[in-house]
């Protein structure tokens, strides 16, 4: 891959639980899907994670946590933008069958940019 290849930066809003296993990874990696999540979506604005970890991640579990990385613009150019509600809802949807290379496709490290309560 050369150094230079280009990204998208996108962010995933995240609970408690997911949070220990992405930090288990050393802030590499999202963690397996479990049965009942099919998906993975990563979305394309700070402003939608954000709502989802606040309003409801934290309700949730108690607290809630943005997370922000890069991918590389290669990996994602397979995936469509879906509009999950509207136009500032946009995410990927990556099946859970193909997050192993999603992970591999991740440039840098994942980092909490902002943690609710």
């Amino acid at each position: 891959m050369p150094a230079d290849e280009p990204t998208i930066t996108l962010w995933r809003p995240v609970g408690p639980n997911e949070l220990a296993l992405i930090r288990a990874s050393g802030m590499r990696s999202f963690p397996p899907r479990l049965p009942e999540q099919p998906i993975f979506y990563p979305v394309l604005s700070e402003d939608y994670a954000t709502k989802i970890a606040r309003d409801w991640n934290m309700p949730a579990s108690g607290e809630g946590h943005v997370t922000r990385f890069e991918v590389k613009r290669s990996f994602l150019a397979h995936y469509e933008v879906q509009e999950a509600g509207g136009r500032d809802h946009r995410e990927y949807w990556i099946p859970a069958a193909d997050l192993d290379a999603f992970n591999a496709a991740i440039v840098g490290i994942i980092e909490v940019i902002r943690s609710f309560p």
